[in-house]
């Protein structure tokens, strides 16, 4: 499915922590994607804004309708505007488009105090975009600059003493300037526990936020408090612009308005809890808190295991062992072959086997079932070989089958199988990915090896069963079914499977190691 569409009108801020760079972040962070039309350029940092360029109204006009036009949209956001052309252009725009869903920061004053909106482009604002506005994210000091701006028969309060006053001022934003419903944000206005305005530092308790808007059935207006913990920072840079951005994230993302709002608070309060301390003045957000990164790109978890620096070392003795590079060139005493493979013939009937039809029965999906399957059916053909070798050395299979298991392969089977027992079919494909893995590699280096010997070399047709055709589709088969599962994971479990496959490996070591020096 098409994520939605969120089309940014905003400036850019060139230190990333408000503006068109946060809007981006926080809409990727939503899964939205995230479109732009660019009003202005500013020098700024989080210490201050140094200096703002206009876009030319006609160029901005051209990047609104390019990208409707194309892509399309679901919701409009729109930051700091910079002038009354520029308002006008965005309004004639929406209204041409029928853009249905308008979410508008009227973003006035940075946080560093800077003017980011000129006096005369209010009027432009509240006469020409508040009116198809969805809904309007002022904070206290612009909600009284919006009422009271050539505005002084407005029956609103002129200042915040109390909750109460936050809530009328709402009211008389939606009933006069004509959103559909305002948030007054409340950060700029802490308030003491009872609900009046905070005077000093000490006494700053809580911070609430006022939703007012038509309900969605009874037709009557909803006034919603949104009351949260006071929490001091410095890295409240660019608050505004990605908390609106979040809440058109949510309402692109089929959300009615109080929950969107709700969900959208949440988002900046966990942002400014857990910012990343940047810049000396008002840092940013931590845009990313709640999105999970993984370390590998999808359809690579294999290639990134391998050469992770805790894993790489460890495999690089599994398949450059000594036992193993003694095959290649056919040095290998054979009675410490003869020994490993009887240990292998026990391995493969009585644990790898039967790890495997664990995973089968694990597993919900046909696709992943077949993948398991069709890995126990090499392990059948592998098992014919092996009873082929050791007839062939004069062993037969009944003497294979009652050999006394050695403790190496005891501990490394019953280690598969408590993981198979106790962790879900990932972690059990980990497990035993080493084996499945290490065998077609170490085969494929071999094969490959001009010093390798081929002729007179019994181990030969040991390389060559797994450079087959078969077992190069079975370890096909299970890569992919690690891939397909490998990239749903968080990143703490992807460590937790890591862990598994070091261990793992280094218990195939041990079975390389358990007839290395007959």
């Amino acid at each position: 499915m098409a994520p939605k569409r969120v089309l940014v009108i905003a400036g850019s801020d060139s230190s990333g922590g408000a503006g068109l760079e946060a809007d981006q972040k926080v809409i990727a962070a939503h899964g939205c994607y995230a479109m732009t039309a660019t009003t202005a350029l500013t020098a700024q940092n989080t210490k201050g804004v140094y200096g703002i360029h206009l876009v030319p109204p006609e160029f901005l006009k051209k990047q609104i309708d390019a990208v409707i036009e194309d892509v399309g949209v679901d919701v409009v956001k729109t930051g700091m505007l910079a002038s009354t052309e520029t308002i006008e252009t965005i309004a004639d725009a929406l209204t041409r488009h029928k853009v249905p869903t308008l979410v508008l920061d009227p973003v006035m004053i940075a946080t560093t105090g800077a003017q980011l909106l000129p006096a005369e482009a209010v009027h432009a604002l509240k006469t020409r975009l508040l009116p198809l506005a969805t809904i309007v994210t002022p904070n206290v000091p612009e909600a009284l600059h919006l009422l009271h701006n050539s505005n002084s028969n407005i029956d609103a309060p002129v200042t915040v003493s109390k909750v109460d006053d936050v809530e009328a001022i709402g009211r008389a934003i939606r009933r006069h300037l004509g959103p559909k419903w305002v948030l007054v944000k409340g950060g700029h206005c802490p308030f003491r526990s009872d609900g009046t305005a905070a005077e000093t530092e000490e006494e700053r308790e809580a911070v609430v936020d006022v939703l007012v808007g038509e309900g969605a059935t009874t037709g009557e207006e909803v006034v919603l408090r949104l009351k949260t913990e006071y929490f001091a920072s410095r890295h409240t840079h660019g608050t505004g612009c990605s908390l609106a951005s979040a809440i058109a994230s949510n309402l692109a993302d089929g959300m009615d308005m109080p929950t969107a709002v709700r969900a959208g608070c949440r988002y900046v309060q966990a942002g400014i809890k857990s910012a990343p301390g940047l810049g000396g003045g008002n840092g940013p957000l931590n845009h990313f808190h709640s999105v999970y990164t993984l370390p590998f790109s999808p359809g690579h978890f294999v290639d990134y295991l391998l050469e992770r620096s805790d894993v790489a070392p460890v495999w690089d003795r599994y398949i450059n062992h000594p036992f193993v590079l003694a095959m290649g060139d056919g040095t290998l005493p054979l009675a410490s072959f003869k020994g490993y493979l009887m240990q292998d013939y026990l391995y493969l009937q009585t644990h790898f086997a039967r790890a495997n039809a664990l995973g089968s029965y694990k597993a919900t999906a046909m696709k992943d079932i077949a993948a398991s399957a069709a890995i126990v059916t090499h392990i059948f053909k592998e098992m014919e070989l092996h009873i082929g070798y050791c007839r062939g050395f004069g062993i037969s299979k009944d003497d294979m089958e009652n050999t006394e298991e050695h403790p190496a392969c005891t501990a490394y089977s019953r280690y598969v199988l408590d993981v198979g027992q106790s962790q879900d079919r990932l972690a059990l494909q980990v497990a035993i990915a080493p084996c499945l893995l290490g065998y077609g590699a170490i085969a494929k280096q071999l094969h490959a090896d001009e010093r390798s010997k081929r002729e007179g070399n019994v181990y030969w047709t040991w390389i060559e069963n797994y450079v087959a055709d078969d077992y190069v589709a079975a370890v096909k088969a299970g890569s992919e079914l690690l891939e397909r599962h490998a990239v749903l994971q968080s990143p703490s479990r992807i460590e937790e499977l890591v862990k598994i496959f070091i261990h793992a490996t280094k218990m195939e070591i041990a079975f390389w190691e358990m007839y290395e020096s007959h």
